[in-house]
């Protein structure tokens, strides 16, 4: 769960030292196997798949000692005869007025503006021009048109009729070194699949696969 407690191995360090620290989980990663996680004590983000999670420990436990108050099963008893009067006004009480400190975030929340560091990524081709770096995000759209034609990956025809054509778009991603800078700027074109309807615009759709059997022959032969 984000924000849970987890023990982190330590993978460099002096014998003596302690052999994991104390971090928050933050979220997965996609494509690799491992976590971001915040280490209160350094103030950075890491990745890491080394890690006992707290499985008991919630996020925001603060364990606070409580105050047990014992009801009284006694009701309080009061004279009837004895009547309350609301005290007089008396001149001189101070008037109590907003207090002018300035209200902090605790330090322990500190891992939380962190994160938003994690997914500043443009989102479409719009965000990426207007971004402080659109020249890198230019550069880097021109090496993957580069790429894209130097290794033919596509042939210009003229569109049949009535088929329904598919669309494409640009994704982002900086690459992050070990110091959480960035080191590159990455641009992909990608074709929006998920525009196509099942039975409409394709019919099946399978990859070829060799039977065992066929496979068994040609070691045979080559044996």
């Amino acid at each position: 769960m984000w924000g849970s407690l987890a023990y982190v191995k330590r993978l460099v360090g002096d014998k003596l030292d302690s052999r994991s620290s104390l971090c928050r989980f933050i979220r997965y990663l996609k494509k690799t196997a491992g976590y971001y996680f915040y280490d209160p004590a350094e103030q950075k983000i890491f990745v890491s798949r080394n890690v006992v999670f707290l499985e008991k420990g919630f996020p925001s436990d603060s364990r606070r000692d409580e105050v047990l108050i014992e009801k009284s099963s006694e009701e309080p008893q009061h004279d009837s005869t004895t009547s309350f009067e609301p005290p007089a006004h008396t001149d001189g009480v101070p008037v109590l007025r907003r207090s002018t400190r300035e209200s902090r975030v605790p330090e322990r929340y500190g891992f939380l503006g962190l994160t938003s560091q994690l997914d500043n990524d443009p989102k479409t081709y719009r965000e990426a021009m207007s971004d402080i770096d659109s020249d890198k995000w230019l550069e880097a759209m021109k090496s993957e048109m580069d790429s894209m034609g130097s290794n033919q990956v596509w042939t210009i025809v003229d569109p049949p009729k009535g088929v329904k054509l598919v669309g494409c778009k640009w994704v982002y991603k900086c690459k992050l070194g070990a110091d959480r800078e960035v080191t590159a700027f990455k641009a992909r074109l990608v074709a929006k699949g998920y525009t196509q309807r099942p039975g409409v615009d394709f019919e099946e759709t399978y990859s070829p696969v060799a039977m065992a059997k066929s496979i068994r022959i040609l070691l045979a032969i080559a044996a």
